[in-house]
């Protein structure tokens, strides 16, 4: 079966305040986005994989590609304003059938074994997103718009929460056909988008290690555990 990856960087990464792109920042030595595409070009060597980037970096990308040699093949599109936009824009240069993961740039210590697991999920699910539990207490806030001061604070157990991660696999006309509708605020990641077209969504357990890279410290945890693994 056809398998396909998107590997969404569309981002700039301001949260980091490093003055480049968080995906271009070095982890042990090498371009964080780098660690993705060769996650993927390891697990499934055969695969084909699109790269969404802001169009202005474009140049940019190239120069770390020759300096760092690296050489697994992918296809560069422009990412949109939006995350949601770089996915669509990404999709519309797919055709077939097959599968397809969407996976965030910004975790760089995705596993072979995830993704192997979360193809062949889907491939018998239709889809699939990996999850893992949530180890911290939660709260969720609700009230009256109109009396923001009284807004109570109401237990929400963490036992019945889990926390989403990528990669998440779908087949790529069912995704294709989910992203050909206007962009709305409920759609955080590509399986809201999916489930408002009526899809059931599959969870797969996840990989704690396998983080985001968000804020300067989470750069430092993956250094950490990099050099565990």
């Amino acid at each position: 079966m056809k398998k396909w990856a998107v590997i969404v960087a569309g981002g700039v990464g301001t949260r980091m305040n490093a003055g480049i792109p968080k995906q271009f920042l070095l982890l042990n030595g090498k371009p964080l986005l780098m660690y993705s595409l060769e996650a993927f070009y390891h697990a499934f060597p055969e695969i084909s994989m699109v790269l969404a980037l802001p169009a202005e970096h474009f140049h940019s990308w190239q120069k770390l590609c020759d300096q760092y040699f690296f050489m697994i093949p992918h296809q560069v599109v422009a990412g949109g304003e939006t995350r949601f936009l770089s996915v669509k824009n990404a999709l519309s240069t797919l055709d077939g059938d097959g599968l397809v993961a969407i996976h965030d740039g910004a975790r760089p210590l995705i596993s072979e074994s995830l993704i192997r697991t979360a193809f062949l999920t889907a491939g018998q699910s239709g889809n699939c997103i990996p999850v893992i539990p949530a180890t911290e207490s939660l709260r969720i806030l609700s009230g009256d718009i109109h009396h923001i001061a009284s807004c109570c604070s109401v237990r929400l157990p963490r036992e019945d929460v889990r926390i989403v991660q990528t990669p998440q696999v779908f087949y790529l006309a069912t995704l294709k056909k989910a992203y050909d509708q206007e962009f709305r605020d409920s759609f955080t990641d590509d399986a809201t988008v999916a489930e408002s077209i009526g899809e059931t969504i599959h969870l797969i357990d996840g990989d704690p290690a396998n983080i985001k890279i968000t804020h300067p410290y989470d750069l430092t945890a993956a250094e950490s555990i990099l050099r565990k693994l």
